[in-house]
């Protein structure tokens, strides 16, 4: 069994369009309280909300936010990870989810917004896969982060099964029933 939440920040991240909006709002219907600032709003890509956090951009210069932070969660890119400060303790729940859906919902959200995207679909594919490979071989070797997968396509299918690991791998004090309420199959749109 993990330690008690309070004794580190938990911490969505993954790719853009992995899922990471959703894990927030599961952690925030389990129980946990989130770090958000509200300030983008809630829209036809996201209808729950980004559940974003605009300080954490800048950690690398000031990560003055992170003081008082344990026994939340918030959402980071993977890329900001390797702005965080060792002397704290993180766990990571990294949303993983087949990379065609999530080039075609970010496709489908460049589109929305009138964006064109200047990259190839073989070539996002090729740079998401090194990008995601090479992130995994510096978090092996990072003793302040601790990291399970979380499969965006088995939450949808098993979302019990998932939570109950995430509740685990977080100290098991989660509400597991609020969390599995709260999984919206219908905003799976872009599926492979």
């Amino acid at each position: 069994m993990s330690t008690a939440t309070t004794e580190y920040l938990t911490i969505v991240s993954g790719l853009p369009r992995s899922g990471t909006s959703m894990m927030m709002r599961m952690l925030e219907l389990g129980g946990l309280p989130v770090l958000t600032d509200k300030q983008r709003v809630a829209d036809d890509d996201n209808p729950n909300g980004y559940y974003e956090f605009e300080a954490v951009k800048r950690t690398a210069e000031d990560s003055s936010w992170l003081r008082g932070s344990e026994g939340s969660a918030v959402k980071m890119v993977y890329r900001l990870l390797y702005d965080l400060p060792e002397d704290r303790s993180y766990r990571v729940l990294f949303m993983r989810r087949n990379l065609d859906e999530v080039l075609a919902s970010q496709q489908v959200m460049l589109n929305r917004h009138g964006a064109a995207d200047q990259v190839s679909h073989a070539q996002m594919m090729k740079l998401f896969r090194a990008e995601i490979d090479s992130f995994y071989k510096w978090v092996n070797g990072k003793s302040h982060i601790e990291l399970i997968d979380v499969d965006y396509n088995l939450m949808l299918a098993d979302p019990r099964t998932e939570l109950t690991k995430i509740n685990e791998f977080l100290g098991g004090s989660l509400n597991v029933d609020g969390m599995v309420d709260g999984v919206d199959s219908s905003l799976y749109r872009n599926r492979k």
